[in-house]
């Protein structure tokens, strides 16, 4: 289903247009992201928003395969398809084991998650519903097995998922087929979420 733009297409264009277009083909190829036509009627958001992702992308507290499913577990609670789309490639493309990530919006009924990676998962859409469900045993366990920065990372990557996913939902924004290299299906929301 294609994107149904809520908030118009903006036109991308200039010197700011053109850098954001090869800066985006270099990440994803062909397909401008259409979160970007969005966030270009407001440059001062869309900088904003890059440059703290950007600066996330660089964290190191938390192992990146738990990064991966900890956003996916917060797009799919939210039924945000095109966060799912692009979380696929994204996981797709650092090399993580695509078994278990096509699993994630399932994980409850999976067998291929260990312990800690229930846990995250747990915590993630814990963070995601509203209101968040989060407890203090929860928080507890991880920082247990993790160490707080690595727990405090984690939150804030589900926050910034949670942003991402909300703001492309309002949007109206659906999958663009990222995924379709990953040979991965788009799940569907969670429970969590239609509830």
């Amino acid at each position: 289903m294609p994107s149904t733009f809520r908030i118009p297409k903006a036109e991308i264009t200039g010197v700011y247009g053109a850098l954001m277009r090869t800066f985006a083909t270099r990440m994803v190829g062909d397909r401008l992201p259409d979160n970007l036509y969005v966030y270009f009627h407001n440059k001062a958001v869309l900088k904003a928003v890059m440059s703290f992702s950007g600066k996330a992308r660089k964290w190191d507290a938390l192992d990146p395969t738990l990064t991966s499913y900890a956003q996916l577990a917060s797009a799919g609670t939210i039924g945000c398809s095109w966060c799912l789309d692009f979380g696929y490639f994204v996981a797709h493309n650092d090399g993580l084991d695509l078994a278990k990530v096509r699993e994630v919006p399932r994980w409850r009924e999976s067998d291929v998650f260990s312990p800690l990676e229930r846990d995250v998962l747990e915590y993630a859409e814990a963070m995601t519903v509203t209101p968040p469900t989060v407890t203090d045993e929860m928080v507890a366990r991880l920082v247990e097995q993790l160490g707080a920065p690595a727990v405090v990372e984690l939150t804030q990557v589900v926050a910034l998922e949670n942003m991402y996913s909300r703001f492309n939902s309002a949007a109206g924004l659906q999958s663009q087929g990222y995924s379709d290299v990953c040979e991965l299906p788009l799940a569907r929301p969670t429970e969590a979420a239609a509830g």
